[in-house]
């Protein structure tokens, strides 16, 4: 189990201690403006993409022949609970979700609940996501049963081992409205509306009244929001996207629509008010009332109107490794190929507020890269090296050391 222990650490103590990394001859998915380069070399110094071009060379450290094979940007693993969920029907492991026990039309509203706080960079889900490129995540709280619709904060961590993970300037407040939110609103999805107003008007007014639906610290924190900051809403159906696209203009919040079943519906009032998509692509059957509208080329669409958006699987966080087939199939079915790399790395990065520093291969960048056997969007390719912050992962899991574990029973059993 050594080796699995090896994997959840950092290899190196910090970037000052890493060496630089030379990688040679790659097909580079910058993820900008230069699209795909053929045979180019990326150097890597301090932790950083040092610079991109061809003929480049280092000073000592380590050389890879990438031999044509191609380089992403390391990608972005979805909406998860990776770190704050290690088995789901264990509570003493999930700590996603804010519960206090009173009926949800009882309960206070609780915004300043940030599931961040509760991450675990020890949980085996970590290696098992990063070790298939998957290099970076954001955490979404969950809604209880004893809750209500507006989830609490989460914020994008990086997967490369430390406690510290969180990415700055990252955090959003997550709101799930809809249908299958109306237990949690006292029976109506009219009421959700009715009570984001209400919560708007105590953070305005500064109400503090026996019947507030905030404590103090809950409106500072949703003041914050309404003052400029990223708020998810987890929604669907196309009347409920317009209404949460007019919502949040009027206070003040800049919106991203999770889920957006329908969308496409919408996508040229989404384009316009420049509002961002976080879609499954897979997603193309009617689960609930609110999807009915589903299809599988929402994310083709909504590309051709101009609407930014990125991937993710909904309640999969153990298999969160798997987005890039969602990515996959939204090519399948109209996406430009490198349009869908770009979702998964350049626009979830600007989405959550981190373009500036990671999610392109150019110069400056965070030297989050992925060495790929094949095209990154293709099941049957692994992820044949990874690095965070310019640092080499350790391509051990979990998933690894049993498979070794049980091939070798298996092996001493048939000689036997």
């Amino acid at each position: 189990m050594k080796a699995l222990f090896a994997s959840l650490l950092v290899v190196c103590a910090g970037s000052a201690l890493a060496q630089d990394v030379l990688i040679r001859g790659a097909t580079v998915h910058t993820a900008t403006s230069k699209g795909t380069l053929t045979n180019t070399d990326v150097l890597i110094r301090d932790g950083r993409i040092h610079s991109v071009g061809t003929g480049l060379s280092a000073s000592g450290g380590t050389t890879i022949d990438a031999r044509g094979r191609a380089l992403t940007p390391g990608m972005f693993a979805g909406l998860t609970t990776i770190g704050v969920e290690e088995v789901t029907q264990e509570e003493s492991t999930n700590d996603a979700a804010l519960g206090l026990g009173a009926p949800a039309y009882e309960m206070q509203w609780r915004p300043e609940f940030d599931v961040s706080t509760a991450y675990n960079a020890r949980s085996v889900l970590v290696p098992v996501t990063r070790v298939e490129g998957m290099t970076w995540t954001v955490l979404t709280p969950g809604t209880a049963e004893s809750g209500n619709f507006l989830a609490g904060q989460g914020a994008a961590v990086t997967l490369d081992g430390r406690q510290d993970a969180v990415l700055d300037g990252s955090r959003s407040l997550f709101i799930n409205l809809g249908g299958q939110m109306n237990s949690h609103s006292g029976g109506s999805r009219a009421a959700q509306w009715m009570l984001l107003e209400q919560a708007a008007y105590e953070t305005r007014n500064r109400f503090t009244g026996d019947k507030a639906l905030m404590h103090p610290l809950g409106r500072e924190a949703f003041a914050r929001y309404m003052a400029g900051g990223r708020v998810i809403f987890n929604v669907d159906r196309a009347g409920d996207i317009v209404k949460t696209i007019a919502i949040a203009k009027q206070y003040g919040m800049k919106p991203v629509i999770a889920g957006g079943a329908e969308a496409w519906m919408v996508a040229d009032e989404l384009a316009e008010a420049k509002v961002p998509v976080i879609i499954d692509a897979l997603a193309n059957l009617p689960n609930t009332f609110d999807q009915i509208g589903s299809r599988l080329d929402n994310a083709a669409l909504l590309h051709k109107a101009g609407v930014k958006i990125t991937f993710t699987q909904f309640s999969d966080s153990h298999n969160a490794r798997k987005v890039r087939q969602t990515a996959g199939n939204a090519v399948a079915h109209g996406m430009p190929k490198e349009a869908a790399i770009t979702a998964l790395t350049a626009d979830a990065a600007d989405i959550f507020g981190l373009g500036a520093t990671r999610g392109r291969i150019a110069a400056g960048q965070s030297a989050d890269l992925v060495l790929w056997s094949g095209d990154p969007l293709d099941v049957t390719s692994l992820a044949d090296n990874v690095w965070i912050a310019g640092r080499p992962v350790e391509m051990r899991s979990r998933q690894f050391e049993l498979r070794d574990r049980y091939l070798q029973r298996l092996k001493q059993s048939t000689t036997n």
